[in-house]
């Protein structure tokens, strides 16, 4: 049966599908020895050969599904044009992941890696609404009205966040430990959001992500995801 290519590639652990339409379009990949740079072709897996980089690639048997506590200072990309030590460098296996979503560089908790396409473009489209929440040192320490502009709504960039949660769970002499809810995902998002209520963050860690939870792992540390989280995943 025909499927897109770049729905191919993903299911290849190539990378997510809009970063194989990406590699795509910049003409990196052939089909059957035919260099393919427009998207919209449809492959039959079971015929056509594809090659990335001139490397041919095939369905991924094996699934991996992935959870890190990633720490600060590490980006969470596959690879960094500034030489940084990536994810990668901290979780080694032999088929090609990628992660889903990202953490800023100085944010550090759970973030979910995988070579399963499906899964990532699940978990990653806007529809899902998938809550994310992170513990959250702020500098002093949000009134009744600036918790209330934050769970509204507020403008960072232009564009105005979606209902969010915010709890503050410790004081910590004039500043304070708080519980953050969104289910979002805009660049440095939280960081901009508690900028504009007047309340930097000191630090940042994300404790879960849906049903699937940072528990007592250590930076650094991962594990693969259990059968109930991966069923979770699939079944969004």
């Amino acid at each position: 049966m025909e499927e897109r290519l770049q729905k191919f590639m993903a299911r290849c652990g190539v990378a997510s599908r809009r970063k194989c339409e990406e590699i795509i379009t910049a003409g990196r990949v052939k089909v059957n020895s035919l260099v393919v740079s427009e998207l919209g072709n449809k492959i039959d897996p079971e015929k056509d050969s594809v090659e990335v980089d001139n490397k041919i690639i095939n369905i991924e048997e094996n699934k991996v599904y992935i959870a890190l506590n990633k720490p600060e200072g590490i980006v969470s990309t596959v690879k960094d044009e500034k030489g940084r030590e990536t994810i990668l460098d901290l979780v080694k296996t032999k088929e090609r992941i990628y992660p889903i979503g990202r953490l800023d560089y100085d944010t550090c908790g759970l973030i979910i890696m995988t070579n399963d396409g499906d899964i990532y473009n699940k978990v990653i489209h806007p529809r899902q609404a998938i809550n994310k929440v992170y513990m959250a040192i702020l500098e002093g320490c949000p009134n009744e009205e600036e918790i209330a502009t934050f769970c509204n709504g507020v403008d960072i960039d232009g564009y105005i966040t979606a209902k969010a949660g915010f709890e503050i769970t410790k004081r910590i002499g004039f500043n304070c430990r708080a519980t953050i809810t969104i289910h979002e995902g805009k660049n440095r998002q939280i960081r901009k959001m508690c900028e504009v209520i007047g309340h930097p963050v000191i630090a940042l860690k994300r404790i879960s992500v849906g049903n699937i939870l940072l528990g007592n792992m250590e930076k650094g540390e991962w594990r693969n995801l259990t059968f109930d989280e991966i069923n979770y995943l699939k079944n969004l």
